[in-house]
């Protein structure tokens, strides 16, 4: 039986102490060689040997691309809960290159000694039972509930986490016949070694495994097989068990340095053409996503036909990678499946089989930070561009950058820093480029150079019947008005051409203000916002809940100077708004203010509570609405950020945004009967809004974002390029 695994070939190194660093050189010459995997025996016991887990520590250090494993790890003394963290941090501190392979314990004797309760063989193995469950459950955080716990683990109490790299496969050592049903039950990997298996058996033993497998609704397949094998072992041979008894994993047992290059350079090579051509005669398959994974799909997906150009990098609900791409920043979500192409041929076949699943939700997520959450949903299709981001210089002297939508705004802001140019981006750099790029784009260097979309001069762009487009001014002019602040209707963009900014040392400004009277703060903020020239840009926050005793509100921003004169005199207007409590002022470059964001996936949960609108004044009424809003401890965030200066220098009718005439953009997050009432209360002085601040939905909110000529332009362009409405679950203007 062949189950159609990649072959993969790996080394059993002895742990020696005698020449410590000799294990530790044969491992990087391993790596060096090719090899997919480095292993070490485990038995603690043994004096002669260095420990297992301290010298795969120390071998993960030492090398940067092959797999390390024990061969196999001792569970009897290695407690499975502090081993599952162990092996959990080792995997995130190797980039998700270990692998864990367990036996129950073998040389009793030995581990009595060292100080450890004799076990049965039948409690051995109830033993070892009990730990794959109890590590698969520390592995696992998103999981709700208590941990799994047992006779020989009672782990009452304990928390779960963390989550490691990847899915660590357990691998279980096993030649006996309740050894090797528990590996067809829970292990993901059967690891003998070949010199105490008999020829004779061998089958039977798979046969063991594979109808345990079946009797808990398993597919055989998603056990490999692996087998350490004594160097010298031919090619024929090892072909011959991987065709016949379907082991994939060959791990050559030596501490000789020649061996293993002679293995690794003849043996190995030979093996795989013998395979490879007789998979190829009979046709074998591989062996495909495992029976959970099949079972945690979702009804109206056709998964199987996903186009072959995103096979590889698409995460299913089943898939380990799934709860690092199916939540937002602030938006849970549980999307039937998220396609990830890597170039724009994949985005293109992504929207083809969008196409195709046109009766489900689709989200399009660039950075997945957008507060409104639209980039995921429930039971439906994420197109997601993290691959595509790309950062170009497309001409020195006149400044034109390429970018990708999946980029993050510190990484652009890093890889203009050299060239002292920015693009106004927000006020967080883990922010995509692509949804921010399509909205608007209210940032700190807003008041003096604009939004991002007015330093945008072309985009390419994925429309919905999946051709690409390239807009500008000169071409597709209507495409490139509309991608300019209405961006998710049109298309998915896949890439953006930005003139940027000459932009040296800024200032990073934060001060804090004792928000007692914040009327009055309120008023006096946008006196001296109004005033200020436009090189400065400072956003109000403040928020308070139930508890607060002294309410507080901070600016934060940029003045774009390195003269501390004129840094003082742009300050000294805002230092008077309210009692200070706090300030400070740096100096650096725009990039080391935007570059804010821990390299992290989203772990949203629930709908965010977001609001949003746009002011075309902050006077003595507005101000009073706006403070019994941040006083009322209904609202943990309410923020201010000015949108006039250069933004107000474009024409309405120029983009699809086209509320220049508004001086602050307003957003607060709440959820509560007195929260909406006083929002309410101040939303009827709004004159417009923004949408990335906005997590409601509906016609209503689309028309408050858009004025109606803006909005008739945007559905007669919507009904050209967009007849069906494939792109309808972002704010559709249809």
């Amino acid at each position: 039986m062949d189950y159609g695994h990649a072959l993969e070939f790996g080394v059993f190194i002895t742990p020696t102490n005698t020449q410590p660093q000799a294990p530790v050189a044969l491992a990087q010459l391993s790596e060096q060689l090719g090899f997919d995997l480095v292993t070490f025996q485990d038995h603690p016991y043994q004096p002669r040997f260095l420990d297992t887990w301290t010298l795969l520590s120390y071998a993960a250090a030492a090398t940067s691309t092959i797999r390390l494993a024990p061969n196999v790890l001792n569970l009897p003394l290695r407690p499975p809960a502090v081993l599952a963290r162990a092996a959990a941090s080792l995997d995130l501190l190797s980039g998700g290159r270990f692998d864990l392979a367990l036996g129950a314990g073998a040389f009793w004797d030995a581990i009595e000694a060292m100080g450890v309760p004799r076990l049965t063989p039948g409690q051995s193995v109830e033993a070892l039972e009990e730990a794959i469950d109890l590590i698969r459950g520390i592995w696992d955080p998103d999981e709700r509930g208590p941990l799994p716990t047992g006779d020989h683990y009672p782990v009452a109490g304990a928390k779960r986490g963390p989550a490691p790299a990847h899915d660590i496969p357990i691998w279980i050592g096993a030649l006996k016949p309740r050894m090797l049903r528990l590996t067809g039950r829970k292990a993901d990997g059967w690891l003998p070694s070949l010199g105490f298996l008999q020829p004779a058996e061998i089958a039977s033993q798979q046969e063991r495994i594979d109808d345990a497998a079946r009797g808990v609704g398993r597919n055989p397949a998603e056990v490999r097989r692996l087998l350490n094998v004594p160097y010298g072992t031919e090619a024929e041979r090892l072909a011959e068990l991987a065709l016949t008894h379907g082991f994939s994993t060959f791990i050559v047992v030596t501490d000789d340095p020649n061996a293993l290059s002679r293995f690794a350079q003849e043996t190995a090579p030979m093996v795989r053409g013998l395979v490879e051509a007789e998979r190829a005669r009979r046709g074998t398959a591989a062996p495909g996503r495992s029976s959970r994974a099949l079972a945690a799909r979702r009804e109206g997906i056709a998964y199987d036909e996903v186009p072959a150009s995103l096979r590889d990098t698409t995460i299913e609900p089943g898939d380990f990678a799934y709860g690092a791409v199916r939540s937002t920043y602030l938006r849970g979500g549980t999307p039937g499946i998220v396609l990830r192409p890597e170039d724009t041929a994949g985005v293109q076949d992504a929207v083809a089989f969008a196409r195709a699943h046109r009766h489900l939700p689709l989200g399009v997520r660039s950075g997945g930070h957008g507060v409104s959450g639209r980039s995921t949903n429930d039971g439906g299709l994420v197109i997601d561009l993290g691959a595509l981001r790309d950062i170009e210089i497309l001409d020195e002297r006149r400044r034109l950058v390429r970018v990708g939508p999946g980029a993050r705004w510190q990484d652009v802001a890093r890889a203009l820093e050299p060239h002292g140019w920015a693009i106004t981006s927000g006020d967080y750099g883990g922010v995509g480029v692509g949804g921010l790029a399509t909205a608007g784009g209210i940032g700190f260097l807003g008041r003096e150079h604009g939004l991002t979309i007015d330093q945008m001069v072309a985009a390419e762009i994925v429309l919905a019947d999946g051709t690409l487009v390239r807009a500008t001014e000169d071409e597709n002019p209507e495409l490139f008005w509309a991608v300019r602040g209405a961006g998710a209707n049109i298309g998915i963009v896949v890439s953006f051409e930005f003139q940027a900014t000459p932009v040296g040392k800024v200032a990073w400004v934060q001060l804090v203000f004792d928000a007692s009277d914040a009327a009055s703060l309120l008023q006096r903020y946008a006196a001296a916002t109004e005033d200020s020239p436009r090189d400065t840009t400072l956003f109000l926050i403040a928020g308070t809940s139930r508890a607060a005793t002294t309410p507080v509100a901070r600016l934060y921003g940029v003045i774009d100077s390195a003269d501390t004169s004129v840094i003082i005199e742009r300050l000294q207007p805002f230092l008077t708004i309210a009692p200070l409590l706090d300030q400070s002022v740096q100096l650096g470059s725009y990039a080391d203010v935007i570059s804010n964001a821990p390299d992290t996936s989203h772990d949203g949960r629930g709908e965010p509570g977001f609001r949003s609108g746009l002011l075309d004044e902050l006077g003595p009424e507005t101000a009073g609405i706006a403070a019994e809003l941040l006083l009322s401890g209904s609202t943990p965030w309410f923020q201010l950020r000015p949108v006039g200066g250069a933004i107000a220098d474009i024409a309405p009718e120029a983009t699809a945004y086209a509320h220049r005439h508004a001086r602050y953009s307003v957003t607060a997050v709440g959820r509560s009967a007195s929260f909406d009432e006083l929002w309410a209360r101040l939303e009827e002085r709004f004159a417009g809004l923004y949408l990335s601040f906005e997590s409601r939905t509906g016609p209503d909110i689309v028309a408050r974002a858009f004025p109606p000529a803006t909005l008739e332009r945007l559905r007669t362009i919507k009904e050209q390029r967009d007849p069906e409405g494939l792109f309808r679950d972002n704010f559709p203007v249809r």
